[in-house]
């Protein structure tokens, strides 16, 4: 999210963070109740365009709010929907993408309380690993035609013994798909928990099983290169022939024997 709308999610996210803090475990609850938002935000053009119009005073979109959420919903929330239906959005959609984001932070705040922060990612990434060996499964959690209940209750056997907010999120990222494949959702949740604590994520794919040295080696060379924390989420593929392939966000460092053929055939096509 760039732009306005990305000025007006950080600013949001800078208002929510000392609720969370003084919310502690509590700010599961509040996650639930933001994820809940951020879906009725998506059943209903009407709703989000009537709190998304920039012609439509910040006083009467909150007063919509207040009147929708004051019955049921933790007075925290209200005040932060409240708060972000007065901030501008450049597209109805990114309401809603940043009422989920809240969510998301509010989810891994609750962890992070708890000292679980690390596991909840560990977790989501080691999930997204099971994941890409098992296609079926793959592929009916991120079906929108098959029963949401039928895709949740699939996530909780998988996922029985996980963190509560690693089950809260992976639950999350299945009943409501917003047009996106399951597994790229759970690594950016993933990402967002590493970023939490201040780390970046670089997936690595290797041909064979690196040892603690190795792993230690790269990651202080990242670490060198982007000036940051690194967290390392290695994944064996035989397929991949020597060398590494590393990826940290955009950028790609494909240092494979496979990858260096390809790059030398592009060259050699001109």
């Amino acid at each position: 999210m760039r732009g306005t709308s990305g000025a007006s999610l950080s600013q949001a996210r800078e208002r929510f963070e000392p609720v969370l803090r003084a919310a502690g475990t509590e700010s599961l609850e509040l996650g639930e109740q933001l994820f809940a938002v951020a879906r009725a935000l998506d059943g209903s053009a009407t709703l989000r365009r009537s709190l998304a119009d920039p012609s439509r005073s910040g006083a009467d979109k909150a007063s919509l709010v207040t009147g929708i959420l004051s019955g049921g919903f933790d007075g925290r929330v209200v005040d932060l929907v409240s708060g972000v239906v007065r901030d501008r959005w450049a597209a109805e959609s990114d309401l809603a993408d940043a009422v989920e984001h809240l969510a998301l932070d509010a989810v891994l705040a609750s962890a992070e309380a708890r000292g679980a922060l690390e596991t909840v990612e560990d977790e989501l990434f080691r999930f997204t690993r099971a994941l890409s060996g098992a296609r079926e499964a793959r592929a009916v959690l991120s079906d929108p035609t098959t029963d949401p209940a039928r895709r949740t209750t699939l996530v909780e056997t998988l996922l029985a013994e996980a963190d509560p907010a690693t089950l809260v999120l992976a639950r999350r990222a299945t009943s409501d798909l917003r047009g996106r494949r399951y597994v790229a959702t759970l690594l950016w949740f993933g990402e967002v928990a590493a970023d939490r604590r201040k780390r970046l994520v670089a997936s690595v794919v290797s041909g064979s099983v690196m040892s603690q040295e190795q792993m230690d080696r790269l990651a202080a060379a990242l670490e060198r290169s982007y000036g940051r924390a690194v967290q390392l989420n290695v994944t064996v593929d035989p397929a991949v022939i020597g060398g590494l392939r590393v990826q940290v966000g955009a950028d790609v460092i494909d240092s494979t024997v496979l990858g260096r053929l390809a790059d030398a055939r592009r060259r050699l096509a001109g």
